[in-house]
C-alpha cells in the first residue's frame, strides 16, 4: 500500500492581507500613542476616537479591494479606494510610523517594504453590459 500525499497550499491572499492589516493596525496604533492622543479610548484597539475610525476605515477598504488576492500596497495602487481625506491622514500616519515600525515590530515593517516592491497587477477588465433591447414601435 503507498501512501498519498496531497499538496497542502496556504491561501497566500489571506496571509498577506492579514499581515498588511496587521501593518495597518500597529502602525495606526504607534501614531496615537505616539502624538499622546487623549480622549474615549476604544478598548479593543487602544485607540483614540480618531484613530480608531481611521482604522476601521482601512480594515473595509482593505477588505473590499477589487484585487482581491493580488493586492499591491496602497500606495502603489492603481484604484484608490480612499476618500482624500482618508487618504492624506492614513499618509501621514504611515509617514511618521514608517521609520519606527524599523525598531518596534522589524520584521513587520521590513515585510511591508518588500511588499512594496511587487509588481502591480493590471485592474482586472470589466465585461461590456448591453444595453436593454429596446422595441421602438413607430
Amino acid at each position: 500500500m503507498t501512501l498519498q500525499y496531497i499538496p497542502y497550499t496556504r491561501s497566500k491572499s489571506s496571509v498577506r492581507r492579514t499581515r498588511e492589516l496587521e501593518t495597518v493596525r500597529v502602525m495606526v496604533r504607534l501614531y496615537c500613542r505616539g502624538h499622546g492622543h487623549h480622549g474615549a479610548h476604544d478598548c479593543s484597539e487602544g485607540l483614540c476616537a480618531d484613530c480608531g475610525t481611521l482604522m476601521e476605515y482601512a480594515r473595509r477598504r482593505l477588505a473590499r479591494c477589487v484585487f482581491g488576492d493580488a493586492k499591491p500596497t496602497c500606495a502603489n495602487c492603481v484604484v484608490h479606494c480612499y476618500s482624500a481625506a482618508m487618504r492624506e491622514q492614513v499618509r501621514m500616519v504611515m509617514r511618521w510610523a514608517g521609520p519606527r515600525m524599523l525598531l518596534c515590530h522589524p520584521l513587520l515593517g521590513i515585510r511591508h517594504l518588500l511588499d512594496g516592491r511587487r509588481p502591480v497587477p493590471v485592474l482586472p477588465a470589466q465585461p461590456a453590459v448591453k444595453p436593454a433591447n429596446v422595441n421602438n414601435d413607430s
